[in-house]
C-alpha cells in the first residue's frame, strides 16, 4: 500500500508541476468529449456565475506558488480559439505508468453557439502500449447540428480473460493487436432537449496475436474464433437527450443516449452483425441546495445479431470514455451481453473547490456466447480525490482506488468526471 501511495503522490506532483496554459485563457480545461445539448437560447451550461468567483483552481495555486500575476477571466469561451496543454504522468492497471500530453481547443462558432471542443492526447505506457485518440464535438452557430467525432490509433498489448463474467483472472490470454477507430456522427436538433442523427462507424484490428491462456487450457479467444486481421464497418442511429446544466462536471438533470449499429459486409465489414447501446445518467444534488452530488449511471452494451470479431464484444472498459468497471483491469469481462450499473457521490472537501472527494460502487453483468444467460455479477467500489483543474468549466483531475473481486484492485487516474 505505502508503494502505490507513492505513485499517487508522484503523478500529482508532476501534474502540478507541469499544467501549462498556451497563453491567457478564457477556459483552461481539457474538456471531456461528450455532447453538451439544448435549445438555441439556453444559457451556455459551462459559464460560471458571479457568486462562484471565489472558487480556486489549480493554475491559481501555480501562480500562488510561483508569484506570477493572472489576468481577470471572462466567465465562458468566445469565438477566438482557447488552447489547454497538460503534459503528466498517468497511471491504470493496463498501461502501468504512462507519459500523457493532452489538450485541447475549446470555441465557439457563434455568439450564442454551444462550446465546441477538440480533445486529443498522446500516450506511451510501461507496457509498450502507445495510444492516441482525437475526439470533437463541433455545434453549428443556431445549434440545429452537432458534429461528434472519435477517432484512435492504439499499438495496444492487452490480456483478455475469457467470455463472461464469471471467468477466471487465472485464464489471462496475454494478446497484441494494432487498432484504428473512425466514428463519425451528426446530430440534428429535435425539440427541447432532444436530438437525433445518422453516423458511421469503423473498426480495424490487425496483427491480432495471442500468447495462450497462462491456466494451460485453451481459452475462450481460441474457441470464439481466433483471427489476425478484422473490420467492423457500419452506420448508426443516435437518439439522445441532455438536461444536463454542465456535461463536464453535473451538479442536475439527466442524459439518455440510445445507439444502434448496423455492421454490414458491403460497407466492408468482416461479418454482419448489429449492436445496441443504452447510455442512461442522472445527477441530483444531496443535499438540496448544496454543490454535492449523487449520480448514477446505467450502461447496456448488447450483441442483437450476427457474429462480431471477439475485440468488438462489449467489454469492461471499453466504452468510448474507458470509464466502465472502476476497479478491475480494463478487458477484465467480455461477453455477447454486457449490463452495468454504478453510482457515486461527489462532494466537496474545502470550500474554496480546490478539492473533493467521491466514493463510488459498481456493478456489471455479461454473458457469454449469444443466446446464454447472463452470469455472475461482478462488484467493485472505492474513494476517490479530485483537485480542480479549472473552475470555469468545473473540470476536475481525478484520482479514485477501486477494489474488485479476486483481489484486483488499483489506482485510476484522468482528467474529468467518470460519468
Amino acid at each position: 500500500m505505502k508503494k502505490r501511495s507513492l505513485k499517487l503522490w508522484a503523478c500529482l506532483v508532476l501534474m502540478l508541476a507541469f499544467g501549462i496554459n498556451t497563453k491567457a485563457q478564457t477556459d483552461k480545461s481539457v474538456s471531456l468529449p461528450q455532447l453538451v445539448t439544448g435549445k438555441k437560447n439556453v444559457t451556455d451550461t459551462t459559464k460560471i456565475q458571479a457568486k462562484k468567483s471565489d472558487q480556486t483552481d489549480l493554475p491559481d495555486v501555480i501562480h500562488q506558488l510561483f508569484h506570477t500575476k493572472t489576468s481577470p477571466q471572462p466567465d465562458s469561451v468566445t469565438t477566438k480559439p482557447e488552447i489547454s496543454v497538460v503534459p503528466a504522468v498517468g497511471y491504470t492497471l493496463v498501461s502501468k505508468f504512462a507519459l500523457v500530453l493532452s489538450g485541447n481547443i475549446a470555441f465557439r462558432t457563434g455568439p450564442q453557439s454551444r462550446i465546441s471542443t477538440i480533445v486529443a492526447s498522446a500516450s506511451y505506457t510501461q507496457n509498450k502500449q502507445f495510444i492516441m485518440p482525437v475526439l470533437s464535438s463541433i455545434w453549428t452557430k443556431n445549434n440545429k447540428f452537432n458534429f461528434v467525432g472519435d477517432l484512435r490509433y492504439y499499438q495496444y498489448p492487452q490480456s483478455t480473460y475469457g467470455l463472461g463474467s464469471s471467468s477466471s483472472i487465472k485464464n489471462e490470454d496475454p494478446m497484441d493487436f494494432s487498432f484504428v477507430r473512425f466514428y463519425e456522427t451528426a446530430l440534428r436538433h429535435v425539440t427541447g432537449n432532444w436530438y437525433a442523427g445518422l453516423g458511421y462507424a469503423i473498426d480495424n484490428y490487425w496483427n491480432v496475436s495471442q500468447t495462450g491462456a497462462n491456466s494451460g487450457v485453451v481459452s475462450d479467444y481460441t474457441k470464439y474464433g481466433t483471427f489476425s486481421h478484422s473490420v467492423s464497418s457500419g452506420l448508426t442511429l443516435n437518439v439522445l437527450h441532455d438536461s444536463r446544466d454542465n456535461s463536464i462536471n453535473p451538479i442536475k438533470g439527466w442524459y439518455g443516449s440510445i445507439q444502434y449499429r448496423d455492421n454490414r459486409e458491403f460497407l466492408g465489414s468482416t461479418q454482419d452483425w448489429q449492436s445496441l447501446i443504452i447510455d442512461l445518467r442522472k445527477y441530483i444534488r444531496f443535499p438540496a441546495g448544496s454543490d454535492n452530488v449523487l449520480a448514477f449511471w446505467s450502461y447496456d452494451w448488447l450483441i442483437l445479431g450476427g457474429n462480431p470479431s471477439y475485440l468488438n464484444l462489449p467489454s469492461t472498459s471499453w466504452d468510448p470514455n474507458s470509464a466502465t468497471g472502476r476497479g478491475y483491469i480494463q478487458g477484465r469481462f467480455r461477453g455477447a451481453q454486457m449490463v452495468y450499473a454504478e453510482s457515486e457521490y461527489r462532494f466537496k472537501i474545502t470550500n474554496n473547490g480546490l478539492l473533493g472527494g467521491v466514493f463510488f460502487v459498481n456493478a456489471e453483468s455479461l454473458s457469454a456466447q449469444q443466446g446464454t444467460k447472463l452470469q455472475a455479477i461482478q462488484p467493485a467500489l472505492g474513494p476517490g480525490l479530485r483537485l480542480k483543474l479549472n473552475k470555469t468549466s468545473r473540470t476536475n483531475i481525478a484520482v479514485d482506488y477501486g477494489f474488485g473481486r479476486e483481489g484486483s484492485r488499483g489506482l485510476f487516474i484522468d482528467v474529468g468526471e467518470i460519468f
